[in-house]
């Protein structure tokens, strides 16, 4: 993996995971969860707009990198997306990480990690 496709792919993945933050911040946020007032109160909620923005930069990053490499491995490696994802869940939000979630984010690294060498 060059330098260039790894800062591509770092930086895929901290905007998205900004995006999904903020997202997830714009979703329980609103008051008023009754009807159209809920959707009111998100679109007037600038996490919502951090998190559409997040997820432009990241798609044209996603794009960048894709140019880069095979799309079998930029699949896979953009997997990672899933364990940060649920590390920051937990850490943000208190979600819980069964041992069953654990065992999948290990075999989601193993698998990272063989590809990202190949």
């Amino acid at each position: 993996m060059t330098m260039l496709v790894f800062i591509l792919w770092f930086a895929n993945i901290c905007f998205d995971t900004l995006g999904q933050i903020a997202f997830k911040y714009a979703a329980i946020a609103p008051d008023n969860r009754n009807g159209w007032y809920y959707w009111i109160d998100l679109f007037s909620n600038y996490w919502l707009w951090i998190g559409i923005g997040s997820y432009v930069a990241e798609f044209l990053l996603w794009l960048a990198f894709l140019s880069q490499v095979p799309l079998s491995q930029g699949i896979l490696l953009g997997s990672i997306n899933i364990i940060v994802l649920m590390l920051v869940g937990r850490v943000l939000f208190q979600e819980k990480l069964t041992r069953f979630r654990l065992a999948g984010m290990f075999c989601i690294t193993i698998g990272v990690i063989l590809v990202g060498a190949s």
